[in-house]
């Protein structure tokens, strides 16, 4: 199925890290202009609009840095995607999800029964349209996030360290900048990048993660 050796990142733990900085600095950099020409009056929070502009320019920079680097040494477009582990997989695959959304599951369902359920930032009814948020949260985030923090972070980390080490440093890196959303929230959140990290290494893609993600996504906006 794969065709070559996993990892297929060929960029580094050092760039890794440095590439996931480099996409939260392209994010607001991208975002800035939004902010800026937004028409609103001192202390006023920003406008759905500028919102949504700003949420879609994260998901660009988490896109745009981890492509640039994988399209590094000549590779083209395509070669980075693969590179980034965006593949086929076969339907055995299907086993392995149906084991992660068990595990994310029990963990959810233990994190709760100890701590209470975790609060997190509401932004969905600051962008709009429920199609627009469908459409950032949903669908957007999901694969912006695991290009960048499964494709990108896992695979250049996993290039020097064996598989659950690099999972569990990149669902940290996942999880910790999600902190000013909610800390409660943080948690759940390594433990899920956790899992998704694993996955990819079962199945030599990211999209079984960007799928399960989608899902998770799409449950938490319609529980809002």
């Amino acid at each position: 199925m794969r065709g070559e050796a996993f990892p297929y990142s060929n960029w580094g733990p050092l760039a890794a890290v440095l590439g996931v900085l480099l996409a939260l600095g392209t994010g607001i950099v991208l975002g800035v202009p939004a902010i800026l020409i937004d028409d609103r009056q001192a202390g006023e929070d920003l406008s759905s609009a500028a919102m949504a502009v700003a949420q879609l320019a994260g998901g660009l920079g988490f896109l745009l840095v981890p492509f640039a680097i994988a399209t590094q040494r000549g590779a083209t477009v395509w070669e980075a995607a693969m590179r980034l582990g965006i593949r086929s997989f076969r339907p055995s695959a299907l086993k392995w999800m149906a084991a992660a959304v068990g595990a994310y599951l029990l963990f959810s369902i233990a994190y709760v029964a100890v701590f209470g359920a975790p609060h997190q930032e509401d932004i969905a009814d600051e962008l709009g349209a429920v199609p627009v948020q469908v459409l950032l949260i949903a669908v957007a985030a999901p694969i912006s996030e695991e290009v960048c923090f499964r494709g990108m972070l896992f695979g250049g980390l996993r290039e020097r360290l064996p598989g659950v080490a690099a999972a569990l440093v990149s669902a940290a890196i996942f999880g910790g900048l999600h902190v000013l959303t909610g800390p409660g929230a943080v948690p759940p959140l390594i433990f899920f990048g956790f899992v998704l990290a694993l996955l990819y290494e079962r199945t030599g893609s990211i999209v079984p993660g960007i799928i399960l993600h989608m899902l998770n996504n799409s449950v938490a906006l319609l529980g809002q």
